[in-house]
């Protein structure tokens, strides 16, 4: 492709060579960059209402939220970007209704009270824009763009009226013929006919950007849908089951009977046809509820709807849907039976304790464990995507395999047997997961092994996502393929041929996805870590740096783990090459950020080695070299220093050095030089990390670090982004910066990035936000952009870390809401999903919640609905806890719950009133406050003064009655007035 700005031919010299040069290229790569299909991602990535992607409408969903995003950024930047293809002319308007009104038209435009023309036309004078309300015609990129421009906020309304009006906008942009290719046309041909047409030329180059958009479309969609949860059989199963044994006569059970239509269970636990599991159907089940007729569900991959039922005369299915969606069968049937619903609300603790006991019985549809130990060509194939035994989105596989049901009784009885056994299968995966394995332990030897087997009884679920790989049919780009051929070089080649291969590898953008998943489907990692095992110090560097960059991949990370990589490497600490130590170092630091990674290398004495490194560099002034050489002229030295602050900041001491060594300055004026990313990701993440002191982020300020902050924002890589919300997050905890954000514009961009699929960007972003909507001006602002409801959508993410940030930002937003009641109220299913996270096993994300709660109870009317939805015995259940952070905010949250009908009586009723009393044995003030206003709010009833009295509540609280914090003086004596009253009362009635 020709340079930016470059006219056609029309240079000399150099840049009429170098210009014809890409022209041949160009020419030479056109018949395979264009003649696959365009306009796959819409129609195969978009979630579109049932009426289908050729006459539906595109659903309100985060995927396609997102897709509509990356296309708006698109065309928006297309004008600056690529102004000569901005001007191609398309062979037929994209035409839709807008939401524009003729008056948001200004410079440019010839503008009447229902019409607009834009200035610009074709070669016979036709506007490439024509207006005619409510109807718009747009004839190219350059005035897409600019219509954008016009948009501001209904931006992406604009984008999917279009997508929604235009099902094949790429025909239309380049007509019905442009990606037949004729196959008899040589390379050279085709070369000669592009010079010869510059019209020719612009409308290829066009067709190859539409088609890397496309690309860029599919592998964003896929990284999307992979982080979604979706059901499986065994879910299905389990629910059905237990649904079973509540069924029967009597008035007490939720149904009469269910039952499956078909008692036959394919290979991959479903029992519809293979031809509708090709439609992700998995099972169809008959129901008969008390009070309506017989129904007949369809559960599938989506979630579980209703279908025609059985026909009478066949007795075959109709397979053709009914109604709408619901999350699980219990929903539906909710929805569907009034009688099931009232008769589900009486039994839902046993139901959801029977869930959890059956957890353990039912096994999730089981896949391989681990990385192929491919070694030829045909193993080095893209296998299925799966995730490991969980609930995470998995492609079912259609099989014609049958197998008869079992038996529940029988399957509970051989339950002991299979979980006997599974200690055994771990084991033996883990020891045969490549042929690389046993070269592998003979250093690591049986410590490897006794951290693998420890391993089995952890759950990590809640750390990590899970495993898995890439689609077989998915559109991959050439990097996966020639990474994999690389791969085979490590694998067979000589001493030179592995060094040369190492550092073709690292020519690839290793921080993508795509590539790092390519490494290891082919056993690329097998032979990395093995080659850590050798002598050659230039394969242990080279292997170093490739494992660094791709074990930020939290996948990556596990599968290091499970290959014994992690004691290799914390032996390599003791080596006396400083690079080899540093590249181990950084690569453990990235490795361990989950338990069972952080064990393996405190069990071989990585802890005590790393920790000898932070008092070196302390003890040798490192910080103080550091901070010198950041004003080095070396870019790389100055990379290089800036990530060793980014390392060693976490720590206190380390962040007060880099201060008062004068490092702030020189971090601060690199942020300015944004041409080299990969030192920009180092200078943000060293400011993300001094900012968490307070001292530090009063100097960012004074040095305009945080307006520079800003701006970075739009249009940089992900790994710079994670660090520049880190960093606004610190320092907006500030006011000052908080309304230095507002002022500079930050609010829209840090609210936009809520739409992203990047953990660690998400989890920073949502707490940014959060920060600001402490601010009530720039709460309205995030309230206009929607951003409550983006946060509230990521409640739903299956990341722990995520949820909790987002329930933590959640707060001051309700808090600083104009009308937060009825804010609140207007998420469709919104209570339901905050009272269902208290089921969570996650600490952080139960005092997220409990926090969020406490807000949101402040309404009487949505107290109200959480009560209905059962937010009491919930609360209750969690009222044992060690977790100082978790009691504060649960007996905040139970103090405002309280507020509302019996709930002071329920919470006594569900044994929640004296674990409260011992939160006041602890040595949080802030807990003594919580729990203090929570047993005042109590004790207005007679029950659970008495349980109080009998706990030893009075003791304690009289000692709470001389704090010098106010709240927690009046709580206090409140709760002790309040029993005192009832024994009062109860003497008096004694004697009389």
């Amino acid at each position: 492709m020709l340079s930016r700005g470059c006219s056609f031919l029309g240079s000399s010299g150099l840049i009429e060579k170098r210009s014809l040069h890409s022209l041949k290229l160009c020419a030479l790569t056109l018949p395979q960059r264009i003649n696959s299909s365009m306009g796959v991602a819409l129609a195969r990535s978009a979630q579109w209402t049932a009426a289908g992607y050729e006459t539906g409408t595109l659903e309100i969903t985060p995927l396609n939220e997102s897709i509509l995003n990356e296309i708006t950024k698109f065309v928006e930047s297309f004008s600056y970007k690529y102004p000569q293809e901005a001007k191609f002319v398309f062979v037929e308007p994209l035409e839709w209704k807008t939401y524009l009104e003729p008056s948001a038209f200004e410079s440019g435009y010839v503008v009447s009270s229902t019409t607009v023309e834009s200035e610009e036309v074709d070669k016979d004078g036709q506007p490439l824009l024509l207006l005619s309300v409510p109807y718009i015609k747009v004839r190219s990129f350059g005035q897409l763009s600019q219509l954008l421009c016009v948009a501001t906020d209904s931006k992406q309304q604009e984008a999917q009226a279009c997508i929604e009006a235009n099902r094949d906008p790429v025909v239309k942009i380049l007509g019905p013929d442009y990606d037949e290719m004729k196959e008899e046309s040589t390379s050279l041909a085709l070369l000669d006919t592009i010079i010869k047409d510059k019209e020719l030329y612009i409308k290829r180059k066009v067709a190859i950007l539409l088609k890397q958009l496309d690309l860029h479309l599919l592998n964003h969609s896929l990284k999307h849908i992979s982080l979604e949860i979706s059901l499986n059989p065994g879910t299905f199963k389990k629910d059905i089951e237990l649904l079973k044994r509540f069924s029967g006569k009597g008035e007490q059970t939720v149904l009469e009977w269910i039952e499956y239509t078909s008692d036959y269970e394919f290979s991959n636990g479903c029992r519809a046809p293979p031809w509708r599991q090709i439609q992700g159907e998995m099972c169809y089940v008959m129901v008969k509820p008390h009070d309506v007729e017989t129904l007949c569900l369809t559960c599938s991959t989506e979630g579980v709807f209703l279908n025609g039922g059985k026909t009478e005369e066949e007795g075959a299915i109709d397979y053709e849907r009914k109604g709408e969606v619901y999350k699980d069968i219990v929903t539906c049937l909710k929805d569907q039976s009034p009688v099931f619903s009232e008769n589900m609300s009486k039994q839902e603790i046993r139901f959801n304790e029977e869930q959890q006991k059956d957890s353990q019985i039912f096994e999730k549809p089981k896949t391989e464990d681990g990385p192929s130990s491919a070694t030829g060509s045909e193993k080095s194939k893209v296998e299925k995507l799966y995730f490991g035994k969980s609930h995470m989105t998995k492609r079912l596989e259609p099989s014609l395999n049958w197998r008869a049901t079992v038996d529940y009784k029988d399957h509970k009885s051989s339950t002991k047997d299979s979980q006997e056994e599974k200690q055994g299968k771990l084991e033996k995966s883990s020891t045969s997961v490549s042929t690389g394995r046993g070269q592998l332990l003979r250093k690591g030897g049986e410590k490897v092994e006794e951290t693998v087997s420890e391993s089995s009884s952890e759950s990590e679920e809640d750390e990590e996502p899970l495993d898995h790989r890439q689609e077989a049919n998915a559109d991959l780009p050439s990097e996966y393929w020639q990474i994999q051929k690389l791969v085979k070089y490590l694998k067979g080649g000589n001493q030179t041929a592995t060094v040369i291969a190492l550092c073709s590898m690292r020519d690839f953008n290793l921080a993508q996805e795509t590539c790092q998943l390519a490494i290891r489907d082919v056993g690329g990692l097998e032979v990395l870590i093995n080659l850590l095992d050798t002598d050659e110090v230039k394969c242990k560097i080279g292997s170093l740096k490739i494992l660094k960059e791709i074990s930020h991949n939290p996948q990556i990370r596990r599968n290091i783990v499970d290959l014994g990589g992690l004691p290799i490497m914390v032996n390599i600490l003791d080596s006396s090459h400083k690079s080899l130590k540093c590249l181990a170092a950084e690569t453990i630091a990235n490795v361990a950020k989950f338990k069972r990674a952080r064990r393996a290398v405190r069990q071989h004495g990585g802890i005590t080695k790393l920790e000898n490194y932070r008092a070196a560099i302390k003890a040798e002034r490192i910080i103080e070299n550091l901070v010198k050489n950041l004003n080095s002229e070396n870019e790389q030295l100055q990379e290089h220093c800036a990530m060793a602050i980014y390392q060693c900041a976490e720590d206190e001491e380390t962040r007060d050095l880099v201060r008062l060594h004068g490092g702030l300055k020189p971090l601060a004026s690199l942020l300015n030089n944004t041409d080299n990313k990969e030192r920009l990701a180092a200078v943000t993440g060293a400011i993300w990390k001094c900012s968490i002191s307070k001292e530090n982020v009063i100097k960012f300020r004074e040095y305009k670090a945080i307006e520079t902050l800003v701006g970075l924002l739009t249009d940089q890589p992900e790994e710079v982004l994670v660090n520049v919300v880190g960093a606004l997050g610190e320092c907006c905890q500030e006011y000052e910066n908080r309304v230095l954000v507002r002022k500079c514009g930050g609010i829209q961009p840090l609210v936009n990035l809520l739409v992203g699929i990047n953990q660690a960007l998400l989890v920073n972003v949502t707490k940014a936000v959060g920060a600001c909507a402490v601010e009530p001006e720039s709460m309205a602002i995030i309230d206009r952009l929607d951003g409550v409801r983006l946060l509230w959508s990521l409640l739903k993410n299956p990341h722990p870390d995520v949820k909790a940030s987002a329930a933590w930002a959640l707060c001051p937003c309700i808090e600083n809401a104009k009308d937060a009641g009825e804010m609140v109220r207007s998420f469709v299913g919104g209570l339901e999903l905050v009272v269902n996270l208290l089921k969570s096993d996650n600490k952080e994300v139960l005092a997220s919640v409990c926090a969020a709660i406490t807000n949101i109870a402040k309404d009487q009317e949505n107290l109200a609905v959480i009560t209905d939805h059962g937010v009491v015995p919930l609360l209750s259940k969690l009222a044992n806890t060690n977790n100082d952070k978790l009691r504060r905010h649960l007996a905040e949250a139970i103090s405002r719950c309280c507020m509302w009908g019996r709930n002071r009586v329920a919470f006594g009723e569900h044994k929640a009133v004296a674990p409260l009393v011992r939160y006041l044995k602890s040595n949080d003030t802030n807990v003594h406050r919580a729990t203090a206003q929570a047993l005042y709010q109590l004790s207005e009833d007679a029950d659970n003064c008495i349980t109080m009295h009998e706990n030893g509540a009075v003791k304690l609280l009289l000692d709470m009655v001389g704090s010098p914090d106010q709240d927690l003086q009046e709580a206090a004596a409140g709760c002790i007035s309040n029993i005192r009253r009832l024994a009062l009362a109860t003497e008096k009635a004694r004697y009389n």
